[in-house]
């Protein structure tokens, strides 16, 4: 099958009993792997502190990964938002709230070479590179075509065999010269279920034509702070479940499936409350379509 389905992350005692044993001292990501073949990496995605303090990931824990799965597993990683946040909030105050201040490593080329040579050991097991972009008010893009003018900048400039895929957070982009520019650039569309984007099962279908090679199915849910209130942040049992988004969802993957696109799905817990058991019903409605 070209459908890979996988969860957000993978370090979850909760998640005992359901993917990993009872009790005992383990390699989370290799008993993980046993039972999935994608994960989504996102820790590195958080390494913008300022302007001069920059993290990207330590040798240590990239041979870890590499080591703790086979050759037929991939990964999914969040290139750092270093690269992707065109502003941070610095300590200045201007009208009470923390200033916004311009993030000089916007789209780094060099920044993002030194990100692919920290991953190294993992290119042969990454199925795609995931570029995730907040919502851009006006302060901080003035318009999508000035969004695809400097991405398109950035990605002429990128030699990377790794293939490469966005996620824009701003509904007014997902227009169908959005989805052009990345066809004609080799870029691959994140469709985000949850926060306050538009149902991914519409907008594949208006423009499934732009879609091809690969896609990236990312299953999030719509409130983030309620869901965690109400399962105490204990992953283990559907609390919020979303059986109709699910059976639509399954017809778009059988759908890429049957069109020959490679696909990955990343279900996070927060969707409806335990990514295992929602991947477990996932599977579920594929061997029944």
């Amino acid at each position: 099958m070209n459908i890979k389905i996988g969860t957000c992350s993978w370090k979850y005692d909760s998640w005992r009993g359901l993917v990993y044993p009872e009790s005992g001292k383990l390699n989370y990501l290799k008993e993980y792997s046993g039972q999935f073949d994608t994960v989504e990496i996102d820790q590195w995605f958080w390494s913008l502190f300022s302007k001069d303090a920059i993290k990207l990931p330590v040798a240590n824990s990239v041979n870890e990964y590499n080591e703790s799965v086979g050759k037929d597993f991939r990964f999914t990683i969040k290139v750092p938002n270093s690269i992707t946040l065109t502003h941070y909030y610095s300590n200045r105050i201007e009208g009470n709230v923390k200033a916004l201040e311009i993030n000089p490593h916007f789209l780094s080329i060099d920044i993002f070479k030194r990100f692919l040579d920290s991953i190294e050991p993992l290119h042969l097991k990454t199925g795609a590179l995931m570029l995730q972009f907040e919502y851009l008010n006006k302060n901080k893009m003035s318009s999508m075509n000035e969004f695809l003018d400097r991405a398109g900048k950035f990605f002429d400039h990128i030699d990377c065999e790794i293939p490469m895929a966005i996620e824009v957070r701003n509904p007014n982009y997902l227009k169908r010269e959005y989805f052009r520019f990345l066809k004609e650039n080799k870029i691959y569309n994140v469709f985000l279920q949850g926060y306050y984007m538009p149902d991914i099962v519409p907008l594949y279908m208006e423009n499934r034509e732009h879609i091809d090679d690969l896609a990236i199915i990312r299953l999030i849910g719509p409130d983030r702070k309620k869901i965690e209130k109400e399962t105490g942040s204990k992953w283990n049992r559907v609390v919020s479940p979303k059986d109709q988004d699910l059976r639509n969802i399954a017809d778009v993957l059988k759908d890429l499936e049957k069109r020959g696109i490679k696909v990955f799905a990343n279900i996070n817990n927060h969707y409806e409350g335990s990514a295992p058991l929602t991947i477990k019903k996932v599977k579920e409605l594929l061997r029944n379509i």
